[in-house]
């Protein structure tokens, strides 16, 4: 995919990017290529494909959720900043909040916040399941999004906690969405979630699947949940 397909595809689902935004892309994608050189940030670096299947494809949860009004997201896990970052650069007046495990990833992310002169973020070293705890962060946002970090039990766990009453999680999923939700299902009721919708959709050109789940949280996470660091993961709720 091509800046102009990436452009016109966008604008196709009612995105319209301006010169400014459009830069942004193109210094993230220098900035990724250039850390990726000293650290694992992503195995894929050919420019049509990162511009597919990391910038649109982030941008993929727009489709489906509206961005269009300010509010706080939460990114869990979000790696080189995907999902968040490319919603961020669309959607400047959402408020963005990324926790990572990795100290180094962190670094990345201030560095290119910096780089891409990014208002409204904050970048935060922690697991998940701590930082579910922190009374700072717990219940705070009104959207949080996870994109191909565990499976919908583990995950659920991980992100329902952090979601506000009558806010959202999104999971951006590519292959086993269905199945996964599946198992899913008592994860996320037992977390105070409630299955909206499942959108399952091709990526332009290459014709991956992916699928976006929505989930409404209905009620209060109950407080023992998320558990300790590693066991969401090693027990999940299933």
């Amino acid at each position: 995919m091509n800046i102009e397909q990436f452009e016109t595809s966008l604008k196709e689902k009612g995105i319209a990017l301006n010169s400014t935004q459009l830069g942004q892309f193109e210094k993230y994608y220098e900035t990724l290529v250039e850390w990726n050189e000293k650290m694992n940030l992503t195995a894929i670096t050919e420019k049509g494909e990162v511009y597919l299947k990391h910038f649109y494809d982030s941008i993929s949860a727009a489709f489906y959720f509206d961005f269009t009004k300010p509010f706080r997201l939460c990114d869990v896990g979000a790696g080189a900043g995907f999902p968040s970052i490319p919603l961020k650069i669309a959607f400047p007046h959402i408020d963005v909040t990324i926790v990572d495990s990795l100290n180094k990833r962190i670094t990345f992310l201030n560095h290119l916040a910096a780089t891409l002169n990014l208002e409204k973020v904050q970048f935060v070293h922690d697991r998940a399941e701590t930082f579910g705890v922190n009374p700072n962060y717990r219940e705070s946002f009104d959207v949080v999004t996870a994109r191909a970090v565990a499976r919908m039990s583990v995950l659920s766990e991980l992100c329902l906690p952090l979601v506000k009453v009558g806010g959202h999680f999104l999971a951006l999923k590519a292959v086993n969405a269905e199945e996964e939700l599946k198992t899913g299902q008592k994860a996320i009721a037992a977390l105070g979630g409630k299955l909206l919708n499942s959108h399952t959709f091709n990526l332009p050109i290459e014709e991956f699947d992916r699928t976006i789940i929505i989930i409404k949280k209905e009620k209060q996470t109950p407080k023992k949940y998320p558990r300790k660091p590693g066991v969401p993961g090693k027990t999940p709720i299933e």
